[in-house]
């Protein structure tokens, strides 16, 4: 089967049986597994899985993407993304202590689709918003995770869809993939300072530096913050301490 469908094949087993390398975690509904080909530091999928009560209702097709889920039974569609984005919070928090554990600060992670899906099966990305990775190659990639230049489409924005109008509904979950796939080839730009880049190589030279300087920045708020309490501690402790003298003092008195 090509590599295409190959989230697909996943959703249909169970978890049981796939390797640890690619799974993340599980819940009844849903599978979180490592992006294969990660365009941050950390870069999660989740999957609606085909064998579970909530996919009852909708079949293989339904799932192959946002838009066809859309296009399926209104109410069981907003059940699933909303199980998709309970689940994507878990995997955020666990992102999250992770980067307390290892960079000793966090920093914002996106919850999305794109509207333009490369591969079948619907999926969740979860990612760190850095997008620093050696698998960011080209302008498709980068292009694709932008969160202000719509082709990423973030999971509330999604669900506020369901709120609207029939017709304003109706209109958002049409999601014209080749619209989605135009805005790919947009000039690149730096999603945080807008600064314009000529080219991946420079693109990624800037994200980097800007990621080393939120690190830096952070890093060193963190250790001022350490400095401080172990600062108010000692006060603290002296402070007892010189109490306690005087009153041992007086009653020798």
């Amino acid at each position: 089967m090509s590599n295409l469908f190959i989230l697909r094949t996943y959703a249909q087993k169970a978890p049981s049986s796939i390797p640890p390398s690619i799974l993340f975690s599980s819940s009844p509904n849903t599978l979180t597994i490592f992006d294969a080909f990660p365009k941050s530091i950390f870069h999660f999928l989740v999957l609606p899985r085909l064998q579970s009560e909530l996919s009852t209702g909708v079949n293989e097709k339904d799932l192959d993407s946002l838009r066809t889920l859309l296009a399926s039974d209104k109410q069981t569609a907003r059940c699933i993304l909303n199980a998709l984005k309970d689940d994507a919070k878990e995997i955020k928090r666990q992102i999250e202590e992770e980067m307390m554990k290892k960079y000793k600060f966090t920093w914002p992670i996106w919850i999305g689709f794109h509207g333009a899906p490369s591969m079948h099966h619907l999926h969740l990305h979860v990612l760190s918003s850095d997008l620093c990775s050696p698998k960011l190659k080209h302008k498709k990639h980068y292009n694709s995770f932008h969160p202000k230049l719509g082709s990423f489409l973030h999971i509330d924005e999604v669900l506020s869809w369901f709120d609207g109008e029939s017709s304003y509904y109706e209109e958002m979950s049409r999601l014209d993939e080749k619209a989605y796939e135009k805005l790919l080839k947009e000039d690149l730009a730096c999603w945080q300072c807008e600064s314009p880049m000529k080219n991946i190589p420079t693109l990624k030279d800037h994200l980097q530096e800007e990621w080393n300087t939120l690190s830096r920045r952070e890093k060193a708020r963190v250790e001022r913050k350490r400095k401080m309490e172990e600062k108010n501690t000692s006060e603290t402790e002296g402070g007892v301490e010189v109490k306690h003298i005087e009153k041992k003092s007086k009653s020798e008195h």
